[in-house]
């Protein structure tokens, strides 16, 4: 209870310093804005008041679908976090500023972006502030800055692993390094099926210390079909029981992901043997055109997209859809079990006794760097908000460890 209630006043301290920030040029503000965070308003309440909330990538929206499908798409992912209950937060970083929570019109920009736009992981992300670019962020991205204000759940399509040969190329992505060093839950399809799986699961996974959890099933899924083939480690079954072990990770402060992997459903499954194939084509026509690195897997979607004549590309919508379901409804239960009053609990009253405490530090704050807004959207100092985060244990919103990110 303490340590939730103290989670809480984290969270509404660091709403009292925000980062003063300006437009105008000259050097001694052109790197003004470095360093901060933009949350949309929505997203900022619910940190502060304990609601859940679940983070989106923009990857899917800057590299995995044209316009204007992408756009409708992570419109569509966003109603269905609502309508179970939850507040979504789409990442991106636009003009080198993270944004947690993209208004409508910041997400049609990034829509509308295609080639110029960057893909964001977490090697990019210090190049493509301090040069105010603007692109997508994958899951390694999206998790460090989820991870920053204290989002708990991350729901994604399905993440990057091992790829083909990865024993000879030592392609392996930042999505698994990432799920080690930093404590978020990822709920997706499971593995993308034009990976390594076996090597993904047994040798990647483990080493990392990452709890690995199918959703209804002993098998891990793969993405476009329910079933790899391979064992998962353990297995939940209603979205109580994630959040409960989701809980137990932040408490025992083990500091590494957990990665919940859900099945397609079973009507927008394609055929392993018709998937299969396409990999294969698409892996040897990857490798002749010389495609590797960060570019290989849009190409590899694309063209499998291509070679199942639209098949995989609709399964893909249908499966993030499917994981907004459920990465919803697991915020929700972790809500619940975090503040079982929904803000009428007793260690509500705990944090406003303590709040009152801080009263005179927040005005001070107030007075020395003024509430600064920019388009409605609250600034936040990320220097100062880690240190608070260290200074109290534990991250603040919705209660889960900001992890070494």
């Amino acid at each position: 209870m303490a340590s939730n209630a103290l989670s809480r006043l984290a969270n509404l301290h660091r709403h009292f310093h925000i980062t003063k920030s300006s437009t105008k040029g000259g050097s001694e503000n052109e790197n003004g804005n470095v360093g901060t965070i933009k949350i949309s308003p929505d997203v900022s309440t619910a940190l502060s008041t304990g609601k859940a909330v679940v983070a989106l990538e923009s990857t899917i929206i800057s590299h995995g679908m044209p316009y204007p499908q992408n756009l409708e798409t992570a419109k569509e992912v966003e109603a269905i976090v609502r309508e179970n209950g939850a507040v979504p937060a789409t990442i991106a970083i636009l003009d080198g500023i993270p944004c947690i929570g993209l208004s409508p019109e910041e997400m049609e920009r990034l829509a509308k972006l295609e080639k110029t736009a960057r893909k964001i992981s977490r090697r990019d992300i210090a190049h493509v502030v301090a040069t105010r670019s603007s692109g997508g962020t994958t899951v390694s991205a999206t998790m460090i800055f989820a991870s920053m204000v204290g989002i708990s759940i991350f729901v994604t399509g399905g993440i990057g692993g091992v790829h083909k040969h990865g024993e000879s190329t030592m392609d392996i992505s930042s999505d698994l390094t990432e799920l080690g060093r930093t404590s978020i839950t990822v709920v997706s399809a499971g593995v993308k099926s034009i990976l390594d799986i076996p090597r993904y699961l047994e040798n990647i996974l483990e080493t990392q210390g990452v709890s690995v959890v199918s959703y209804q099933t002993d098998d891990f899924p793969a993405f476009y079909t329910e079933k790899s083939g391979c064992k998962a480690p353990c297995q939940l079954d209603t979205p109580e029981d994630c959040a409960r072990m989701i809980e137990v990770n932040r408490k025992l402060d083990l500091k590494t992901g957990i990665l919940i992997g859900i099945p397609i459903p079973k009507e927008h499954s394609v055929s392993g043997n018709i998937i299969e194939s396409a990999i294969q084509t698409a892996l040897r026509e990857a490798s002749d055109k010389g495609i590797s690195g960060s570019a290989e897997t849009p190409y590899l979607l694309s063209r499998v997209n291509e070679l199942t004549g639209g098949a995989s590309l609709e399964s893909n919508i249908a499966l993030v859809k499917n994981n907004a379901v459920l990465g919803a409804q697991i915020a929700v239960a972790l809500a619940q079990i975090q503040d079982p009053g929904h803000g009428h609990h007793k260690e509500d009253e705990i944090t406003k006794e303590e709040g009152h405490q801080e009263e005179g530090h927040q005005k001070e704050g107030h007075q020395k760097e003024g509430h600064q807004k920019e388009g409605h959207r609250t600034m936040w100092d990320t220097s100062k908000f880690k240190k608070l985060g260290r200074k109290n244990g534990s991250a603040a919103g919705s209660g889960s460890g900001a992890g070494d990110s």
